[in-house]
């Protein structure tokens, strides 16, 4: 099902637009829990968003895929300096003519928007100082479009997937920060590759991690050729060396399994259960070779249970990366 949003992002948007996405960090600067930052685990690939900045709407977004795990962007300068980890949500732009102000519409506006969490006060239509990614109904999304040309069709192709993808962004996001460490003087010429290939999960952490997996946990395949190395804490969003280096933030896995596992639609309990995401159609599992792997028959098999170190990695993963 299609959702409706609306986003406040004055002093982020002109980064956020050019480079496709939107950016929220993953709770509070105390570390509390923000619904309007856990918006940005709602939204799925197909639905659309209202970007107001500056007091206009200027421009219609697509979301082209879930959000991901992902430091803040270089682009947004000082901006939320004390957030570095968040969100990363995939959007395709594009502008809206004229701009819309709600305040002019928003005798018409204010009965339609939310009761709770809306972006705006339904009362004068300016924005509210807190909020970020809020659900809107359909009729209110509606409402502001009226008699507003936009390019509808180039906001279909761009927001399909592409580029904008998970692995295409990702991949750039990691080559950014690859990037990073290759310029770093304080490592060794040592240290930099060993933390690059574990990127790619060769090196040292495959190695390190196929000491406490040898095999893939849902295939059963033990082939070290045809398993990966995975990341259970994505190496973007590692804060250490250690991390990104550390056997037991590791698991051995099947192409197939990877893809799934990394991209959140399968998690694991500390026992060695495996969860698979409700936003996972089982059609799809079903063609990437694991049917008969759904949620009931992954919790049916005979389950292994992790380390401590492992299980701390995975309660992260199912908190930050498992989409549920």
């Amino acid at each position: 099902m299609r959702r409706f949003w609306w986003v406040n992002h004055s002093g982020t948007a002109a980064a956020e637009i050019a480079g496709r996405h939107l950016w929220s960090p993953r709770a509070g600067p105390r570390g509390e829990r923000n619904a309007f930052y856990d918006n940005m685990r709602r939204a799925g690939p197909g639905d659309l968003v209202l970007s107001y900045a500056r007091r206009r709407i200027g421009h219609l977004g697509r979301v082209a895929d879930f959000a991901f795990a992902a430091p803040r962007p270089p682009a947004f300068g000082r901006r939320l300096a004390s957030q570095a980890q968040g969100w990363w949500l995939p959007v395709a732009w594009t502008p809206l003519d004229p701009p819309v102000s709600p305040r002019a519409i928003i005798g018409e506006l204010g009965p339609l928007l939310p009761g709770r969490y809306s972006p705006i006060s339904p009362v004068t239509g300016g924005g509210w100082q807190n909020a970020y990614l809020a659900e809107i109904g359909e009729a209110a999304f509606d409402l502001v479009l009226r008699g507003v040309a936009f390019d509808g069709a180039g906001l279909e192709r761009a927001g399909g997937g592409g580029e904008l993808a998970f692995p295409r962004a990702a991949g750039d996001l990691d080559a950014a920060l690859e990037a990073e460490i290759a310029a770093d003087p304080g490592l060794s010429t040592t240290e930099k590759q060993a933390l690059i290939t574990a990127r790619r999960g060769q090196g040292v952490f495959r190695e390190a991690v196929r000491v406490l997996e040898p095999a893939c946990r849902v295939t059963g395949v033990a082939n070290p050729w045809l398993l990966i190395a995975s990341h259970i804490k994505p190496w973007r969003a590692c804060a250490s060396a250690a991390e990104r280096l550390d056997g037991a933030n590791g698991l051995m896995l099947t192409p197939n399994v990877d893809l799934l596992f990394d991209r959140g639609f399968l998690g694991f309990e500390a026992d060695g259960r495996a969860l698979v995401s409700p936003r996972l159609a089982a059609d799809d599992l079903a063609r990437l070779g694991l049917a008969g792997l759904g949620l009931e028959g992954l919790a049916a098999r005979p389950a292994r249970p992790f380390s401590p170190r492992q299980a701390d990695y995975l309660a992260w993963h199912r908190r930050w990366v498992f989409v549920g």
